[in-house]
């Protein structure tokens, strides 16, 4: 007799990712040069599951030391101590504990300080990838899997659409992102019940983050009351249309993104600037890319420019009346001079 279903289909969907992995590692070049010798050992890869645990990223990480072992691939685990609430340390060591216990190594808890900069949920998750990314480079690791499942896709769309920051923002979060791909998610297509009864029937401790029903948090509301009045009016299926709307966005985004990046190319002069009668030619949407583009280059951060920076900037090229500059975030400046449109650290 097979696994339950649910274990079934989050074991199939952690299978994938790691084939894609040792793919990715059999294709980097050997360590040495020339071509590699009959002895030589095929790479082994170590792959981390980021763990809260909750139950998506608990059945991650089950479904990854089951997987592992029969991969020539190493399984490791990490978890987050953001320090938000009493006793988290003592429930990071727990976390520890339950993935070691799974043979998964290397396994470590790193605490972190959590900062105010754009609100306490943007402020945790910054500080949650920046020690994602940094015990990645301490072990190694070709990758990191992160639990969200098709529900959470469901939820970020929604909270693009809110905040009104255009067809990337409703294109959430991608199965494949960070430096060199770093970070996967192999829950994109299962919902989050699907991993609830994969712990369940595998008899898994979970821990259920309080932080995930208090009614301050945007994220919360938009799980517990909005999404539920939603499939209330419009019937079942809400989540599954929103994942969809995400994965076409992507893809229209991503093609936009590239148009603009050969545009930015064409808009220049002789001296590199940018020049506004070109950028006046171009459609808006690749427009506005390029002039994102180069904020970010310049030195302003990605996660603080939102739509009205761009739209301001927008402005310096299709509604100039001789207006000053434009401040954009990281102190960065936007201004006209002489038909060409300037953005450099003020």
């Amino acid at each position: 007799m097979g696994p339950h279903p649910a274990v079934a289909a989050i074991r199939l969907a952690v299978r994938r990712v790691l084939n894609d992995v040792l793919n990715e590692a059999l294709a980097q070049p050997a360590a040495h040069d020339g071509p590699p010798t009959a002895h030589e050992a095929p790479p082994t890869p170590l792959v981390l599951v980021a763990c809260s645990g909750g139950a998506d990223s608990m059945a991650l990480a089950s479904a990854l030391a089951f997987e592992a072992r029969k991969l020539p691939v190493r399984a490791g685990g990490i978890t987050i101590d953001h320090g938000l609430q009493d006793g988290s340390d003592i429930r990071a060591a727990e976390v520890v504990s339950r993935l070691s216990a799974m043979d998964l190594g290397p396994v470590e808890s790193v605490a972190v300080t959590v900062g105010r900069e754009g609100g306490p949920e943007a402020a945790a998750r910054d500080a949650r990838y920046a020690a994602l990314d940094a015990a990645a480079e301490r072990h190694g690791a070709a990758a990191v899997l992160l639990g969200h499942t098709r529900d959470d896709q469901a939820e970020t769309v929604l909270l693009g659409l809110a905040r009104g920051s255009g067809i990337r923002s409703l294109s959430g979060m991608a199965a494949v992102s960070g430096a060199a791909g770093r970070y996967r998610r192999p829950f994109l297509q299962l919902d989050r019940q699907t991993a609830r009864k994969a712990c369940l029937v595998q008899q898994l401790t979970v821990w259920d983050d309080p932080h995930n029903t208090d009614p301050s948090y945007t994220r919360s509301r938009l799980r517990h009351e909005g999404l539920p009045a939603l499939e209330k009016s419009l019937g079942k299926g809400v989540v599954e249309a929103l994942a969809r709307t995400a994965q076409l966005s992507r893809d229209d985004a991503d093609a936009l993104d590239y148009w603009a990046a050969d545009a930015d190319r064409s808009v220049r002069d002789e001296a590199g600037r940018l020049e506004c009668a070109k950028l006046y030619a171009l459609p808006p949407a690749v427009r506005r890319r390029v002039l994102r583009r180069n904020a970010i280059a310049a030195g302003s951060p990605a996660g603080s420019l939102f739509a009205r920076h761009i739209e301001e900037m927008d402005r310096l090229i299709t509604g100039w009346r001789g207006q000053g500059g434009i401040n954009l975030p990281g102190r960065v400046e936007a201004l006209r001079q002489g038909g060409r449109l300037v953005i450099r650290q003020g």
